[in-house]
């Protein structure tokens, strides 16, 4: 039988198929099932496996006592067994120990390569008929009452929304009435028509003596807005407010 020798991954790949038989694995969810690399560089760390066996460069390789070691402690987990109680049971076990413990077989013990494992059976392949899709019905003639109203109805238009809305040209619709040719007149109540054709909305009404000292403290936000052109030239005044001396 050749000594085996073998890297971390191949140790794990041999750990996985010995365990593969006569293994229920761990007993509960904090215990892996089946060791990877960490586990196993782990267990070395700990004194329940051997260090590596030599060294191939920087990669380290492993021996059958390794795998023995392994093999051995997953089984005893399987069965309930703390680590402090495996490795007092298996310190410095001999191969034969450890050999009855593991029950590998002597095929992966030695240099041999692992079986692939068997592929899974393949179902025959459907016949090319049963392959294609079903056709899609065809669709259906619209009625002849359905083409006469779609033939008379004018094509749908999309009426882009402006950016902004004036209050009183919602006002107006809301309330079902034609514009009126007096801005201040149309605007709802707690409107304030300020210059340059801005108005502010508030939620209630302002008093009459309210539009000067508002129109005053709005002075620096509309000389800003008039000086990026956003304002216009046309809106009334809202010292119009404060003249009349009504409350909207």
């Amino acid at each position: 039988m050749m000594v085996g020798m073998w890297t971390l991954d191949e140790l794990v790949e041999r750990v996985r198929v010995a365990l593969s038989a006569e293994y229920s694995g761990a007993p509960n969810g904090r215990v892996r099932d089946l060791p990877d690399r960490r586990a196993i560089r782990w267990y070395a760390t700990i004194g329940l496996v051997d260090r590596p066996a030599a060294m191939r460069g920087r990669v380290a390789l492993y021996a059958p006592r390794h795998l023995l070691q392994v093999v051995a402690l997953k089984r005893l987990q399987a069965e309930g067994r703390s680590l402090a109680e495996i490795q007092a049971e298996l310190a410095g076990a001999g191969d034969g120990t450890l050999s009855a413990v593991a029950r590998i077989p002597a095929n992966l013990l030695d240099d041999a390569p692992i079986p692939a494992p068997a592929a899974p059976a393949t179902h025959a392949a459907p016949s090319p008929a049963a392959a294609q899709p079903p056709a899609a019905a065809p669709a259906l003639a619209p009625a002849p009452a359905a083409r006469e109203k779609a033939a008379s109805s004018p094509p749908a238009v999309e009426v882009a929304r402006p950016r902004f809305w004036t209050a009183a040209a919602a006002f107006d619709q809301g309330h079902g009435r034609a514009a009126t040719a007096d801005p201040i007149a149309a605007l709802p109540a707690g409107a304030v028509a300020l210059r340059g054709g801005a108005i502010l909305v508030l939620p209630v009404t302002p008093a009459p003596g309210d539009y000067a000292d508002i129109a005053a403290a709005a002075a620096p936000l509309l000389d800003l807005l008039a000086a990026r052109g956003l304002l216009t030239s046309g809106h009334p005044s809202p010292t119009a407010h404060a003249d009349d001396g009504s409350a909207r």
